[in-house]
């Protein structure tokens, strides 16, 4: 440090200065996987109190973990990462959190800007990594301008709710001269226009049947009550995304039924509509082109409103729908909540649910990457106690133990559950040692059935009902079969088997009274 002799200040490193204009911003946390470029920074973190730098063994955990943190904390988390190698291992869950519009600080760590026209070995094209994952991409110019630079990025996140990327050069790091800049003012999300609302007004009034697809954070407590309120009035239907990034479940809130994973089913589904309101969601798209179906599985009948954008005030939309339509003080209208009882016998997906149903406990996050398992949950979820789901946004697998790292990380006090399919488990299982390093309260169910159930299942969808040996290997995961024990102790964390849905709950149970993070391989 030294003192500016004009205006009395202290003036630090580059990196000093960025983290603490992180701090004064309220950034709570740091996921990191650093090398060379940034140890300035990981010094910087013995210098300033906050963030909290919680280390990771992959960026693919980096990110993932980002991602949970800010579903459940609705703030950014700040990531450090090594130049674009670096980022590129962690693209695959920035693309889920973009997809789930997740504010995220990426901090990627640059050669000094004197080295890297030198064409370095671990040199890239870092923007052209970002872009595609991130709402702005920057770079540092100077020591003293990277803790504005720094400001902007995370303004960025916020108001565009999705990552931004700030690339740092190494020198702007170590050098002197820095200040910390003052906190970024954030603004509001965008109101929806009067008019649009009266619109919508008229066509949920006319005595049609709408169904109400909700999104981002009209999946609120307060939204689905509001929603269900409307919907009652009108004589329509709640529904969600299937890749919803948070939806909160409870006795006191409406059920709600999500989206069905193949397009000709949710075909099926809207043909009892006469319109779809958008609430906070896109247009319903299917997962992949197939044969025959359009992109958008929309019966040509039923008429589409937009109310909410996904970037703007879902909340208070729906709040001024309830007004104009005078549903404000209507009763919702509440489905039987199923009745679940402790399952027995042979395990499938329908009895991992039922036994994580029954053995929950009140107000813990779910965290559901069971991909062919993955449906299961939902269907009976409205019988658990109060809890929040995080579901699988955009289809990159491997989110599913970073993201409950980060919401373990974000909810301290709120046991995790991650619902893990033991193929996309594969990708990021580096999860478990932060969990095991943090002593995070995550227990970890994973599915294991040793293959990918989901392209047996879109094989049988093509027509190909006897695989050959060469398609059939690319489905097999058994062959040597993962030992999630052994991996699981590896990495520090206990773990548990099960073969019978009685030896699933009483392992669940365990898990339940131990502090600390578990892993229970449900044997499919």
């Amino acid at each position: 440090m030294r003192l500016d002799p004009l205006g009395g200040s202290y003036l630090v490193k580059g990196s000093e200065s960025l983290l603490t204009t992180a701090a004064t911003a309220g950034v709570e946390v740091c996921f990191a996987n650093p090398g060379t470029t940034e140890i300035d920074l990981v010094e910087a973190f013995d210098e300033v109190e906050a963030p909290r730098s919680v280390l990771a063994l992959s960026e693919g955990v980096v990110t993932g973990a980002a991602d949970g943190y800010g579903r459940m904390s609705d703030s950014p988390a700040m990531t450090l990462m090594h130049l674009g190698p670096g980022l590129a291992n962690g693209i695959a869950n920035l693309h889920n959190a973009r997809r789930a519009r997740t504010p995220i600080v990426n901090v990627v760590g640059e050669h000094a800007s004197w080295h890297q026209p030198a064409d370095a070995p671990l040199g890239s094209d870092i923007e052209s990594l970002a872009w595609p994952v991130s709402g702005q991409v920057s770079r540092t110019t100077s020591a003293e301008a990277a803790s504005a630079e720094f400001a902007a990025a995370y303004a960025a996140a916020l108001e565009r709710r999705m990552p931004s990327t700030l690339i740092a050069a190494a020198d702007h790091m170590w050098n002197q001269g820095g200040m910390p800049a003052p906190a970024p003012a954030i603004a509001a999300r965008q109101a929806v226009d009067d008019q649009r609302i009266a619109d919508v007004a008229k066509v949920v009034s006319a005595g049609r049947r709408p169904a109400f697809l909700l999104g981002g954070h009209a999946l609120e407590a307060e939204g689905v009550r509001t929603a269900a309120r409307i919907a009652a009035n009108a004589g329509g239907e709640l529904l969600c995304e299937r890749g919803f990034a948070r939806l909160e479940r409870g006795p006191d809130i409406p059920p709600i039924r999500s989206l069905p994973y193949f397009p000709e089913d949710v075909f099926a589904l809207l043909e009892d509509f006469s319109d779809l309101v958008l609430i906070g969601a896109g247009k319903p798209v299917a997962f992949f082109g197939y044969k025959g179906m359009p992109s958008h599985p929309l019966p040509e009948v039923l008429r589409v409103h937009p109310l909410a954008d996904p970037d703007q005030d879902a909340l208070g939309a729906l709040r001024a729908l309830a007004t104009a339509t005078d549903s404000a003080a209507v009763e919702p209208l509440w489905t039987p909540r199923p009745e679940i009882g402790d399952p027995s016998g042979k395990l499938d997906a329908a009895a991992v649910a039922a036994a994580i149903v029954r053995t929950q406990p009140e107000n813990s996050i779910v965290v559901n990457e069971g991909v062919s398992s993955s449906a299961a949950y939902p269907e009976i979820a409205a019988a658990a106690p109060a809890h929040t789901e995080l579901s699988q946004t955009g289809g990159a697998i491997g989110m599913g133990m970073p993201v409950a790292t980060g919401a373990a990380i974000a909810c301290p006090r709120r046991p995790v559950i991650n619902l893990q399919a033991d193929g996309s488990a594969a990708y990021t299982v580096q999860a478990l040692w932060t969990q095991a390093r943090e002593g995070l309260d995550v227990t970890t169910v994973i599915c294991s059935n040793s293959r990918y159930r989901i392209l047996e299942a879109e094989l049988q969808r093509s027509g190909v009902d006897a695989p050959g040996a060469a398609a059939a290997g690319m489905t097999d995961l058994g062959d040597p079969a993962v030992d999630w024990q052994a991996v699981a102790r590896g990495f520090g964390v206990p773990a548990l088997r099960a073969t019978t849905a009685e030896e699933l709950v009483d392992a669940l149970r365990r898990a339940h009274s131990e502090p600390g993070p578990t892993l229970v391989e449900a044997v499919l």
